[in-house]
């Protein structure tokens, strides 16, 4: 697995103290960005928590994922969350060491009292000592809540005194994008009571996958509404939501004390095939909700959800102008975007899944709406690191896409790719959906977006629209033919 090493600078540790009867959270910063540009130790709140134990036990939560692996469970995970500041509200945000567990914890307008909320996204300090001390907050005494240096540590900070390096593997970075895409298309598919919500989540399974098979050896576990509650069964029945591996969601036990209901999100088909799907737990002035990938052993790294959006420059022109009118929205309004750039809202949203792989946007399926938020991460390196993209792109600039059909007829016909010494016939399905003769499609059938026979079509095609002739150079994302197969490789796409 490709990775890097991110540093992450400190003024201080992160620190739950008490001060005359008032207890103070203290969340140091690191590297973040704001609307005025990069800062070292930005502030973004400074007031009271509404609800200080759940917001407590929901922060244990996000850090719980963050330091878990769910599969290959002896390997370390280990990364810092991440805060976005949205201007009225707090959104703190995890993936899992395995890449399969993504987790969120907002904390609404109503969950904060105090100073106006800021704008921009950084790292916190979540460690041992930190964790220890909420793990053992009790009462509801009042709590107050620092994002962010004081001004004494600003003006007194001669340099960072807490310094950390943490691992950060390509595969993270594109599930913050996937993840993304996959949940915008969830719908509200259940809702229980809190009572009745306890009730079934203590009631789930805690037994462990088995390192080494993608589901431990079981086939998914699936839940039905049935009356106030939900039912396990392990048929995909009609109206069933896919539970893959019930022990990831262990983190909500943190906050089920607190809990007002639960809401589960997921797609509104799934031809009896195991999907993603989002458990939120509501509580008072706060939401916690985790995400769950298809498969306790399939992290959302290698979902493809993003491809289509990535195939071509449209997208990336047009990501450029949303860009600028971003302005750190807690709800991106995607009609409002489209009046204001000139675009369609159907470009509007490629424009945003292109700009979820620099994770500069995340979707909240509560709001049914994407939000504003900047991670440090290169969208360049993640698309580069894409193995089915950099593949696509290596058949392209090879000339190994022949289209059958005229540019006339641009969205039907067949074609053919040639992939080492086989040729694969590539042909659109109504809907727009391509599909292939190679192992991939025979796999998953779409369900893991296009195989990379596909995706060359696609943007050869697009290429045909553009110029009016055939194209036989790559988009200006390209690599060697090298490079690709040591990324396919490396993620197992060598098909």
């Amino acid at each position: 697995m490709s990775r890097s090493i991110q540093a992450l600078a400190y003024a201080r540790p992160s620190a739950l103290t008490t001060e005359g009867g008032t207890g103070l959270l203290g969340l140091e910063t690191s590297g973040g960005l704001t609307p005025v540009g990069r800062e070292a130790h930005p502030q973004f709140f400074a007031g009271f928590l509404s609800s200080p134990q759940a917001a407590a036990r929901g922060l244990l939560a996000v850090a719980d994922v963050a330091a878990a692996r769910y599969y290959q469970r002896t390997l370390r995970a280990s990364l810092d969350p991440v805060v976005t500041a949205g201007g009225d509200r707090l959104r703190f945000e995890s993936f899992s060491g395995c890449c399969g567990v993504y987790a969120r914890l907002d904390v609404l307008p109503e969950g904060l009292d105090g100073a106006d909320t800021g704008h921009g996204t950084t790292n916190v300090d979540v460690n041992n000592p930190l964790r220890e001390a909420l793990s053992r907050l009790s009462g509801d005494g009042p709590l107050h809540l620092r994002v962010g240096p004081d001004e004494l540590a600003v003006t007194t900070l001669d340099g960072p005194v807490v310094e950390k390096k943490v691992p950060l593997p390509d595969r993270w970075l594109r599930g913050f994008a996937e993840s993304q895409v996959i949940t915008a298309a969830f719908d509200l598919r259940a809702e229980l009571s809190a009572a009745e919500a306890v009730r079934f989540l203590r009631s789930l399974p805690r037994t462990t996958t088995t390192a080494g098979s993608g589901s431990g050896g079981r086939a998914p576990l699936w839940v039905v509404p049935a009356g106030r509650t939900l039912r396990p069964t392990t048929r995909p029945v009609p109206g069933a939501v896919c539970l893959p591996g019930p022990e990831r969601l262990a983190a909500l036990q943190r906050v089920l004390r607190h809990a007002t209901a639960l809401r589960v999100y997921g797609p509104a088909g799934h031809a009896g095939a195991a999907t993603a799907a989002a458990w939120e737990v509501a509580m008072p002035g706060m939401r916690l909700t985790l995400t769950l990938s298809p498969e306790p052993g399939r992290g959302f790294s290698g979902e493809g959800a993003v491809l289509e959006a990535l195939a071509g420059d449209e997208a990336a022109a047009d990501a450029d102008l949303v860009s600028v009118l971003l302005s750190w929205e807690p709800r991106i309004d995607i009609a409002d975007l489209a009046a204001q750039s000139g675009l369609s809202p159907q470009r509007v949203r490629a424009a945003l899944t292109r700009l979820g792989t620099a994770g500069r946007v995340g979707y909240d399926a509560a709001d049914a709406a994407y939000f504003h938020r900047e991670l440090p991460y290169d969208a360049h390196r993640a698309e580069a690191r894409n193995p089915r993209l950099t593949a696509a792109r290596t058949l392209l600039a090879d000339g190994a896409v022949h289209l059958h059909a005229p540019a006339a007829t641009a969205g039907s016909g067949t074609a053919t790719v040639r992939s080492g010494e086989r040729h694969y016939q590539v042909r659109e399905a109504a809907g727009g959906v391509l599909s292939c003769t190679c192992q991939w499609w025979a796999d998953y059938r779409g369900r893991r977006g296009p195989c990379k026979h596909a995706l060359a079509v696609r943007m050869a095609r697009r290429d045909r629209t553009t110029t009016a002739g055939p194209t036989t150079t790559a988009p200006s994302l390209t690599t060697t033919a090298a490079d690709s197969t040591a990324a396919a490789a490396a993620s197992g796409d060598t098909r």
